[in-house]
């Protein structure tokens, strides 16, 4: 098996839909996704994602954006990760998470941040291999525009 980590493309965005749906029952939340595909791909240019593709089957994604923090700077945000099961204990993951970092690094950003849920120790301990720390003195807070 031949992984490849690449920048995900129009063509790959019903796939990676796909996996944003199972990712969502994943972490016990399918309510949450509120996206459609139609939108997916409306909103392309602003969505930054890599994929990870076995032949021509997307089996994994990371998506990301760049933020601005007064306290830090520039930031790389790593929005998702995702693995689908039948692949995850492949270092895929790290692969992943490894070239979200690098194009943080290569944008000049300062650190990448993301948020792990409570319950998934094993992505906890996954983060906390990588040399990350996990704080737990802030609040998500979200307000949706009508």
């Amino acid at each position: 098996m031949s992984i490849k980590i690449r920048p995900s493309v129009e063509a790959d965005l019903p796939s990676i839909y796909a996996l944003i749906k199972e990712f969502s029952i994943f972490q016990k939340t399918p309510e949450k996704v509120k996206i459609t595909l139609e939108q997916m791909i409306e909103d392309q240019n602003d969505f930054k994602c890599l994929v990870a593709v076995d032949k021509d089957k997307v089996i994994g994604f990371s998506s990301y954006y760049f933020a601005y923090h007064s306290w830090t700077g520039k930031v790389i945000y790593l929005d998702d990760l995702y693995v689908q099961s039948a692949y995850r204990g492949q270092n895929i993951g790290n692969q992943l998470f490894d070239a979200v970092m690098e194009i943080g690094k290569f944008n000049r950003c300062i650190k990448m941040k993301w948020l792990v849920s409570d319950w998934n120790t094993k992505a906890q301990e996954f983060y906390k291999s990588r040399g990350a720390t996990i704080e737990s003195t802030e609040w998500i807070c979200d307000l949706g525009f009508k």
